[in-house]
This record gives C-alpha cells, structure tokens and sequence, in this order.
C-alpha cells in the first residue's frame, strides 16, 4: 500500500490517509459570515472524495478581521450552529474536519471591515487599496489576541476536530511575525522573540478555552517574498523550533502574501484578464500593464515549499509536518512522505477542479492531478465570484 495512505495522528486524532485540504477562501458564506447549503455541499463532496483531513477556508474571529465578500465567520456564537452542521456532514462522509482561524489585520479594506484596517505598523502603503493602515495600540492587541481564544471556544462547541491558526499568507499573525510588517520598538516587536510574542500570546490564549489535548496546529510562512525582507527560511526555522515549546499538534508549510506577493503564494499561469476585470474603471489600465509584467516569473514549480521543509522537519521533533505548494504528481507526493520531507501533503487548487482525486489515487486511476494552476480560480476572490475551476469560462464580476 503506498504511503500516502497509512494513518497517521494529529494529537490524539487519527487521520486515515495523508491529504489535507488546504484551507481555501470560498466566498460562500452568506453576508453575515454564516454557512450556506452552498458550503456544506462543498465540504460534502470533497469529504466523499476521500481526503483524510479538511481544512475549510478562512474564519474571521473579529469583525475587524474581516477580509473579502463572503468569508465564513466564527466570531460570534450565532455561527456555531452552522458551523456544527458542516463538522457533522464532514464527519458523516469519514474525514476529519479542523477550523482555521484567522485575523485580517491590515490585508482587508474599509468597505469591508467599516474603519481602517489596522496592522502592527502603518510602514507601507497597501498596493491595492492605497491605504495606510492604523497602527494598533495595546487595548486592541490584546482584544485581537482575546478574539482568537473565544473563536477556538466557539470551535469546540461544534465538535470540530481540531483548529489550524493562520500564521500566514499576510495576515495579522504573519504582520506580527514578520519584519517586513513589524517595525514596532516595543514588548510587540524589534527582535524575533517579540515578534513571535503575538503569536505565542495567541497560543496560550486558545489553550485556555479548548479542552486538554485539543489539537492546535499552525500555518506558518516560509517566505513572505515581499519587497523588502520580511520571513525568510532562517526565520521560519527558528520559529519552528520555538513551537516545539508549546505543544502544537502540527505546523502547516506555505509562504507568500495576498497582497504584497500573491504569486508566489499561488504559482503558475496569471490570469491578467480576470484579474484587471475586478478593479475599479480608473484603475484598469495601470492594473493591466502591472498585473501583465508578472507574466511567466512565477512558472509552477513542484513542490515549490519542499526545500524549506527539508530545513524545518530537522527541528521540529516528533511535531509532523504538513506541505502545500504545487503538489501535482503521485509519485512526488509519496517521495515526499517516504524522504522523511514532510508527513502530510496538502493541496488547494486540485481539489476545486477534482474533489475525488485523493480517490482515485487510492484507486490507482490516476496518478497526477488535472489542475493547470491557470490560477482563475484565484482569480474570483477579488471580483466577488466563489472560487470553483473556471478554467474553461470566467463569469462577470459581481456588484
């Protein structure tokens, strides 16, 4: 049997095989950030497909956190009953099921969000909006890092497996960790060690509202690839190492931005026509000629956050560890897995083209996935559409 599908544990949860669904941003929630038929029949499906473990996408656990048209909300107590009736479809179909909780911080807008976003520092004047954002004093520190530990109660209470935090892709964990976002001088920021207290203070915020050995696992950039230097592979290493410190069940391997570098958070083909379609008539022209110039820089590389696992894996104990980035092959994945690399293989865009390719793995019937990486999936996000395979026909931006 190959190693891809061995069980394996996270905490004290048995995972049938070793795919994870990525969290993916769906845009399917309802207004108010509750769960819609739309949703559950999603997660459904991809659960039938055979997939060991889900992660849906993005959870906001404030309302300052907020980012996109219709992310799913865990900030109030209201969602928890949708939220339940998507961990019990999941549950019914025999995967598990963790949620990722997130904060936008400075990656959202005021149409959004109804303020100013803010962010640890006001460096850097936001490349799409044009805003810059407020920088956050100790009273909303602190009400962020709270918004965190209630949204993992909230979590608990619909029987959910596990929670994922976000420590990535740009969003406030990732602008506290990283100097490139984090030009503070104070307890928040200044050295790695306060730069990790956002995240540390999080941790142990969350630990107080879920039960004992209630899994914790963390998405953490490898690399933020933004203009200037913010995490890069030394970085991450060390805090890797420092997590060992706070019994999280798993670490999540990514890197990028959504704002500052998206295409190296998604490589492949840029999708300039859909892309320019979701910006303002003023903006399109300027959109166009920058959006063209990314054009064949960010070519899909297999694998593409391999070679920083191979550098963490060494220090993070028995903590497993998770890739994502271009996964396409069979044979890579279990190279992956048998190399000692990683211990779980997570993926995004394939299963938006093909839920059942874990499946029909398992059943040998293929042994790559379908997906291009032409990236219009991604592509919806902005322009207000849910994320599905558009590979073929590309709808009109919604208002």
């Amino acid at each position: 049997m190959s190693v891809l599908f061995t069980p394996k544990n996270i905490g004290n949860v048995e995972i049938k095989n070793r795919f994870i669904h990525s969290a993916t941003y769906e845009g399917m929630a309802d207004s108010s950030g509750k769960i819609t038929d739309k949703l559950i029949k999603r997660y459904q499906t991809i659960a039938k497909g055979d997939v060991g473990m889900i992660i849906p996408g993005y959870m906001y656990v404030h309302p300052l956190g907020r980012a996109y048209k219709n992310p799913i909300g865990i900030h109030k107590d209201e969602m928890i009953s949708g939220l339940k009736n998507l961990v019990d479809t999941v549950h019914k179909e025999g995967s598990k099921i963790f949620f990722q909780l997130n904060h936008a911080g400075r990656q959202t807008c005021k149409d959004d969000i109804g303020q100013t976003p803010m962010a640890p520092s006001d460096s850097g004047r936001d490349p799409v909006y044009f805003f810059k954002p407020k920088v956050m004093n100790e009273k909303e520190i602190e009400e962020s890092i709270n918004a965190f530990g209630t949204a993992a109660r909230r979590a608990v209470e619909t029987g959910v497996d596990g929670i994922q935090i976000h420590a990535a892709h740009g969003y406030l964990i990732n602008q506290f960790l990283s100097p490139f976002f984090n030009l503070r001088k104070d307890a928040w920021g200044g050295s790695k060690k306060k730069r990790f207290r956002f995240l540390k203070k999080i941790i142990i915020e969350i630990k107080k509202n879920i039960p004992d050995n209630f899994p914790i696992i963390i998405k953490l950039n490898t690399c933020d690839h933004t203009p200037k230097e913010g995490i890069t592979h030394s970085i991450a290493v060390k805090y890797a190492k420092w997590l060992n410190d706070y019994s999280i069940d798993m670490i999540e391997l990514s890197c990028g931005t959504s704002v500052f570098s998206y295409m190296n958070m998604c490589r492949g083909e840029v999708p300039v026509k859909e892309l320019v379609q979701s910006l303002p008539f003023w903006k399109k022209p300027l959109g166009s000629i920058m959006i063209s110039s990314l054009k064949g820089k960010y070519d899909l590389k297999e694998g593409y956050n391999i070679e920083a696992a191979k550098l963490i894996k060494p220090v993070v104990g028995k903590i497993p560890l998770c890739v994502v980035g271009g996964m396409r092959s069979k044979k890579s994945m279990e190279d992956t897995i048998t190399n000692g690399y990683a211990d779980f293989i997570s993926m995004s865009r394939p299963f938006i083209r093909e839920p059942f390719i874990v499946k029909k793995f398992r059943e040998n019937k293929k042994d790559t996935v379908s997906c291009v990486s032409c990236n219009k999936c991604l592509a919806a996000i902005p322009n207000g559409i849910p994320v599905m395979c558009y590979n073929k026909d590309f709808p009109k931006k919604q208002k």
